[in-house]
C-alpha cells in the first residue's frame, strides 16, 4: 500500500524507535514506525519490529476481539513501516501503583515494589473484562512488553493496546502488567477465542517466519489443555520495566 499526501504533524520523542504522527489529505490521524527507524534488539529479527505491529492487528481482528487498532503495511515518506489508525482516547487507569490500604475486590494485584522511602505499593489492575480480553491475546500474541502505557481507553468505550513491535516470537517472551488474571479459568468465549488460534493453518500477514505463526498455534494448544491464564515461568522476568 502507498499512501499519498502525508503531513508529518511530528515525532514521538518518547519512543524507542522512530514514531511519527502523520495526517493524510482527508484529516484522519495515525501513527507511522517506518523500518529505517528500528533500533536492532538482540532477541528480535532486525526490520521486523513493524511487520509484527501488522501481524498483532490481523489476529485480534482473526480472533474476533478487537483490541488492536487498525494497522496496515505501507510505503511512506521515511520508507516502508507500518501504519496504526491514532486512537482519540486517554491512558487507561486500569493499572495502578496503590498502597495496600487502597486494594479492594475490584483491584486484582501483580507485584510488590516499595519507593524510595521503604514504603509498600503494589502494582495492580482492575478486574476489568476489557483488560481480560487484552490479557488473553497478549498471551496468544506472546506480547512481551505489555506496559500500562499502552493501554487506550478509546471515545467509544473500548479499551485498545498499542505498541505491539515485541510480540509473536517463536520463545515464550511473555512480559504484561496483567498478571492478575493468573489462574483464573478461562470462561467459554475465552476458550471459543483460543480454538480460533489453534486453527490458524498459515500465515495472518507477511513478513514473519512461519515458525512464529506455529508457536501461536502451539501456545493456543497450550492454553486449551490447561484451561488457566497462564502464570509467571522462570528464566524471564515477567513485567516490563518501567510498567508504565
Amino acid at each position: 500500500m502507498s499512501v499519498d499526501g502525508w503531513r508529518v504533524l511530528g515525532r514521538l520523542v518518547d519512543a524507542s524507535n522512530a514514531t511519527f504522527l502523520v495526517e493524510d489529505e482527508g484529516g484522519r490521524r495515525f501513527v507511522h514506525k517506518p523500518v529505517a527507524g528500528e533500533q536492532p534488539l538482540w532477541d528480535f529479527p532486525d526490520g521486523t519490529l513493524g511487520r509484527r505491529e501488522v501481524a498483532a492487528h490481523m489476529l485480534s481482528e482473526q480472533l474476533g476481539l478487537d483490541v488492536v487498532p487498525r494497522t496496515s503495511w505501507v510505503e511512506g515518506p521515511f520508507g516502508e513501516g507500518s501504519l496504526q489508525e491514532f486512537v482519540d482516547g486517554t491512558l487507561s487507569s486500569t493499572v495502578n501503583l496503590l498502597r495496600p490500604e487502597e486494594l479492594d475486590e475490584g483491584w486484582l494485584p501483580v507485584a510488590s515494589f516499595v519507593d524510595e522511602h521503604g514504603a509498600p505499593l503494589v502494582l495492580a489492575h482492575r478486574d476489568d473484562e476489557r483488560l481480560r480480553r487484552i490479557a488473553l491475546f497478549d498471551v496468544l500474541a506472546n506480547n512481551a512488553d505489555r506496559k500500562a502505557g499502552h493501554l487506550i481507553e478509546a471515545a467509544d468505550g473500548r479499551l485498545l493496546g498499542v505498541d505491539h513491535g515485541l510480540t509473536l516470537h517463536r520463545l515464550d517472551k511473555l512480559r504484561t502488567v496483567a498478571w492478575g488474571f493468573r489462574g483464573m479459568p478461562l470462561s467459554d468465549d475465552e476458550l471459543a477465542v483460543v480454538r480460533a488460534a489453534a486453527g490458524i493453518v498459515s500465515p495472518l500477514s507477511p513478513g514473519l517466519a512461519d515458525a512464529e505463526w506455529e508457536a501461536v498455534v502451539a501456545r493456543a494448544l497450550r492454553l486449551l489443555r490447561e484451561g488457566v491464564f497462564p502464570s509467571p515461568g522462570d528464566g524471564w522476568p515477567s513485567i516490563p520495566w518501567p510498567p508504565f
